[in-house]
């Protein structure tokens, strides 16, 4: 590591603990050659995830969408705000771990489906009539007939 008052590139760690939750390091440092101290901050390097969307076109990966849609979908239900973030977390975690470096808003959505299925089945129809974009009754229907038929 540079030193960034004499630019010289000897220096020594004199104290590392971790920051937030696990996710950085932090790293008290000393310069060999001036005895100047400064901080530096060690984290994995996260890959870029993009969603390419029904249409075509392609965006950030952004974890407040998918949060706010199973909010939407679970409201005015018994189900707490700690279950709804973990979904988000196990869903985002997935999706990192796979090292695709870009998915379809189709995945994701039925990734959201797959853990609304176990979580709240009315969350589940809700989040399904929105995102499968049930044109009528019968098609509302049909996904309902799967639920019960899988009871």
């Amino acid at each position: 590591m540079k030193c960034p008052y004499c630019d010289y590139y000897e220096t020594k760690v004199i104290d590392s603990r971790p920051t937030g939750e696990g996710q950085a390091i932090r790293r008290r440092r000393e310069c060999i050659k001036c005895n100047k101290r400064f901080t530096t901050y060690e984290k994995i390097e996260e890959i870029p995830l993009v969603i390419e969307k029904k249409d075509g076109t392609r965006q950030s990966f952004n974890r407040n969408k998918i949060l706010n849609g199973i909010i939407r979908a679970c409201e005015k239900r018994p189900v707490p705000i700690n279950k709804i973030e973990k979904i988000v977390d196990n869903i985002e975690k997935e999706l990192y771990n796979s090292m695709e470096k870009e998915v379809t808003s189709k995945h994701i959505g039925e990734m959201v489906m797959h853990y609304l299925k176990d979580l709240d089945e009315v969350a589940y129809v809700r989040f399904a009539s929105v995102y499968r974009q049930f044109k009528d009754l019968n098609t509302f229907m049909d996904e309902l007939k799967k639920i019960l038929d899988k009871k």
